[in-house]
């Protein structure tokens, strides 16, 4: 009697050195990593964020040194810079919201935890945080 039933497939570990090059990531992964890399950046800015919102709220002339940092610059950072990182903390941001909602989705509905919902809702959250990273930052640079 001949086995005529196709052979199972054998998954070995990744060769960094050989197979990182060519390996594919699923979008689901790639949306992970990068919430966790969101996460972060959030982290690391976070002085960034207190200086911001200690000079935006503390005086009227503090108030316009804070509009002025992102025309003029501040310090040795040119202002295009410093709306580099804002921007860089908006979707950093909107993306760990969006990736962390899909999360909370995922634990309170436990039918939705499979292939399909995985890939599908990673494309959405990735859309609607870029959609928005990119209306926030055409205000930001002053595009409307």
């Amino acid at each position: 009697m001949t086995d005529t039933t196709k052979k199972r497939p054998e998954f070995r570990n990744i060769n960094p050195i050989s197979d990182l090059t060519t390996y594919r990531l699923p979008v689901a992964a790639k949306l992970s990593i990068l919430h966790r890399a969101s996460g972060l950046v959030m982290f690391f800015l976070l002085p960034f964020v207190i200086w911001l919102l200690d000079t935006s709220i503390s005086s009227e002339f503090s108030y316009a040194r804070f509009t002025a940092a992102f025309n003029t610059g501040a310090g040795i950072f040119a202002g295009w810079f410093i709306k580099l990182a804002v921007l860089a903390l908006i979707w950093a941001y909107l993306h760990h919201f969006c990736a962390g909602l899909r999360h909370i989705w995922m634990d309170v509905s436990h039918k939705s935890v499979n292939k399909e919902f995985g890939k599908n809702s990673a494309i959405a959250c990735f859309a609607i945080s870029l959609a928005l990273t990119a209306i926030l930052g055409a205000k930001l640079f002053g595009l409307y």
